[in-house]
C-alpha cells in the first residue's frame, strides 16, 4: 500500500493510519458506528462538518477502499447504493487492485488525494496512477460526516452512470491521419478526443488493426439512447492501429484549435465548398460536447441567409429588390425590433438590410405572398438539405430544425429564433451551400470506407446563388463582419449572427463566413454580437485555410 492509507485490526478496533502531507495522525474509528460518528448516545451534529470530522472521515474511506471492501467504503458516503456499485466494479470489472492512496492537503471540506494502482488482467499487468478529490458533507437524515458521492471521486473521468472496464478492446486501434496523412492525436489537438474515440469506435475494425487490451471508461447512454465512444485510460496490451484516413486538414484544425481557446463555451467547423469534406472541427468546452457537430441552438441571423434565398426563390424580393427597414415590426401581436443604435431604411434593398443584420425587414417580408408557414421549413429542407435527420457523416452529428409553425415564431425563425435549432457543421453546410448553388452533405470519414449513402438536396438556383454570395461579400466588405473578416483576402464573404437565449445576461455569438474554397461558422454561447467572439475564430480559420 506504499505511502496510503495504512489499516489494521488492534483488538476488534478499525485503526487507520496515514503517510503522505495530508494528514500525519493515527486515528482510531468506531467499526461499529460505520466510521462517521452519531451513535445512539450522541447528540445529532448539525451543520458543516469540521476538520476533525473530514479528516476522520477521508482516512476510513481511503482505508476500505483500499482494501477492496467496496460495501464498508460506500457505508462512508451518503449515498451508498451507487457507492457501492461502482467501487465493486472498481476491482471486480476494472482488474484494478494493490490500491495505495495518498491524501493532499485538505482545503475547507475538499480533501485532493492521489492514487497509484494495479491494474491485472490476464497475466499482464500495469501500473495506474490519478489524482482526484473529494468533499465532506453533512448527512441530511443521519447527522454523520459523509463523503458527498460523485462517480468522479473514484475517477475524474467518471460521470454518472459511467462504468470502469478492462478487457480486450472492442475495436482496434486506429491511427487517424489528415487529408494529407497527417497523423491526428489528441494529445496535440485535445478537441478531436473524443472524435477520435468514436471513429475507432465505429471504423477500428475497417481500418486493419488489432485489438489490445485496456483500462476504458464505458459511458453511459443519454436520453436518445446514445452512447459515447470508451475513453481509454490504460493500455495493457499493445493491439495492432489500423490507418484511418480522415477529411481533415492538420492546418486549419490547430488553427481552429488555437481559435477557440480564446472564447468560453465556444465551437467551429471548417467545410470545403466544393466537396463537403470537414476540414476541421474544434470546441472549448468546460463540458466536453461536441457542440460544433451535435449543439441545438438557435442560429441566429446567421439564418438569414436561408430566409434571404426563400424569398429570392419565391418572387418575394431580390437582391436589389426592396425590404424597408422600419424601427420595428408587429407580427401576430409580437413586436421585433433591430439591435440599438440601427438608423431605420424606408428605401433599402434586401442586400442592405442583409448587410446590415436588419430584423424587421424580414419579419416584415415573411407573411408575403406567395409564402406560407411550410416556406422556410421547404427551403431548409430541400434547398439546404437540412432538417430532415439523415446527414451521415461519419460520427454522431445533428443536421439542424426548422419546423413550419404559425404565430410569432414563424417571424422568430425567419431571423434564426423561435425554435430554430443549428450547430456550427450545420451552418457552414449553409454557406458552402449559398455561394456554390450545390448541397454537399458534410462528411468526416470517406463514405467509401464503409458504403453510407449521403444525404442529398436540389440545392439553389444559379441565381439565387449568385446573389447570396454577393451580399455575403458585401457584408464582409461593407456590414457587420467587415471588422472581423478585415485583412482577408481572395474571395471572401460572411453573415453575423446573435441569438437570445432566455435566462442569459448576453446573447449568444455566431459568426459564418468563406474565403475562396473553404467555408466555417462559429458560435461561442453568451458571446454576445457576432463579430465580438465568432466572427474573429471564423476568420482565424479562413485565414488558414487560404
Amino acid at each position: 500500500m506504499g505511502k496510503g492509507v495504512k489499516v489494521a485490526v488492534i483488538g476488534g478496533v478499525f485503526a487507520v493510519m496515514v503517510g503522505g502531507a495530508g494528514y500525519g495522525a493515527y486515528n482510531i474509528v468506531s467499526a461499529v458506528s460505520g466510521g462517521g460518528g452519531g451513535g445512539a448516545s450522541e447528540t445529532k451534529k448539525a451543520g458543516p462538518p469540521d476538520r476533525d470530522e473530514v479528516r476522520k472521515t477521508a482516512e476510513a474511506f481511503f482505508a476500505a477502499w483500499e482494501k477492496g471492501a467496496a460495501d464498508r467504503a460506500a457505508s462512508y458516503t451518503n449515498n451508498a447504493q451507487e457507492a457501492g456499485a461502482l467501487l465493486s466494479g472498481y476491482g471486480e470489472e476494472a482488474h484494478i487492485g494493490e490500491v495505495g492512496i495518498t491524501p493532499g492537503t485538505a482545503t475547507g471540506t475538499t480533501v485532493p488525494f492521489t492514487v497509484k494502482a494495479t491494474v491485472s488482467y490476464e497475466g499482464k499487468s500495469k501500473t495506474l496512477s490519478y489524482e482526484s478529490e473529494l468533499t465532506v458533507v453533512r448527512g441530511v437524515t443521519t447527522g454523520r460526516a459523509l463523503v458527498d458521492w460523485e462517480p468522479s471521486v473514484v475517477h475524474p473521468d467518471l460521470k454518472d452512470g459511467d462504468t470502469l472496464v478492462t478487457e480486450e478492446s472492442g475495436q482496434p486501434p486506429i491511427e487517424a491521419v489528415d487529408r494529407d496523412g497527417t497523423v491526428l492525436t489528441k494529445e496535440k489537438y485535445p478537441s478531436l478526443g473524443p472524435i477520435l474515440d468514436t471513429l475507432r469506435q465505429k471504423y477500428g475494425a475497417k481500418a486493419g488493426g488489432t485489438p489490445g487490451v485496456e483500462l476504458v471508461v464505458r459511458h453511459a447512454e443519454d436520453a436518445s439512447g446514445e452512447a459515447a465512444a470508451d475513453t481509454s485510460l490504460l493500455t495493457l496490451a499493445e493491439g495492432e492501429p489500423g490507418t484511418l484516413r480522415t477529411t481533415l486538414s492538420a492546418g486549419v484544425q490547430a488553427a481552429a484549435e488555437k481559435a477557440v481557446k480564446g472564447f468560453a463555451e465556444s465551437s467551429v467547423v471548417a467545410v470545403k465548398p466544393s466537396t463537403g469534406e470537414v476540414l476541421a472541427v474544434a470546441n472549448h468546452r468546460a463540458d466536453g460536447f461536441n457542440a460544433a457537430f451535435q449543439g441545438k441552438v438557435a442560429p441566429g441571423s446567421t439564418m438569414k441567409i436561408i430566409t434571404a434565398a426563400m424569398l429570392i426563390d419565391n418572387g418575394v424580393t431580390s437582391m436589389n429588390g426592396p425590404a424597408p427597414c422600419p424601427s420595428s415590426a408587429v407580427w401576430r401581436s409580437q413586436t421585433f425590433k433591430n439591435i440599438t443604435g440601427m438608423t431605420p431604411n424606408a428605401g433599402a434593398t434586401l442586400a442592405n438590410s442583409f448587410l446590415r443584420s436588419c430584423n424587421t425587414a424580414f419579419v416584415k417580408l415573411v407573411d408575403e405572398p406567395p409564402l406560407t408557414t411550410q416556406s422556410l421549413t421547404r427551403e431548409a429542407q430541400e434547398r439546404f438539405g437540412l432538417g430532415r435527420d439523415d446527414w451521415k457523416t461519419g460520427i454522431v452529428s445533428f443536421d439542424g430544425s426548422v419546423p413550419a409553425v404559425d404565430g410569432p415564431d414563424q417571424a422568430a425563425n425567419a431571423i434564426g429564433q423561435g425554435q430554430v435549432q443549428m450547430n456550427p457543421l450545420n451552418v457552414a453546410s449553409v454557406t458552402a451551400t449559398a455561394i456554390t448553388g450545390t448541397f454537399r452533405q458534410p462528411y468526416l470519414v470517406s463514405p467509401n470506407l464503409d458504403g453510407r449513402q449521403l444525404a442529398q438536396a436540389k440545392g439553389l438556383p444559379s441565381g439565387t446563388a449568385a446573389q447570396l454570395r454577393q451580399m455575403m461579400r458585401l457584408t464582409a466588405t461593407q456590414g457587420t463582419a467587415r471588422q472581423a473578416m478585415a485583412g482577408l483576402g481572395g474571395d471572401i464573404g460572411a453573415k453575423t449572427g446573435s441569438a437570445e437565449v432566455d435566462g442569459n445576461a448576453a446573447s449568444d455569438s455566431w459568426f459564418t463566413g468563406f474565403r475562396d474554397d473553404i467555408a466555417a461558422a462559429a458560435m461561442a454561447q453568451q458571446g454576445g454580437h457576432g463579430g465580438d467572439a465568432a466572427g474573429p475564430i471564423v476568420a482565424a480559420v479562413l485565414r488558414a485555410g487560404g
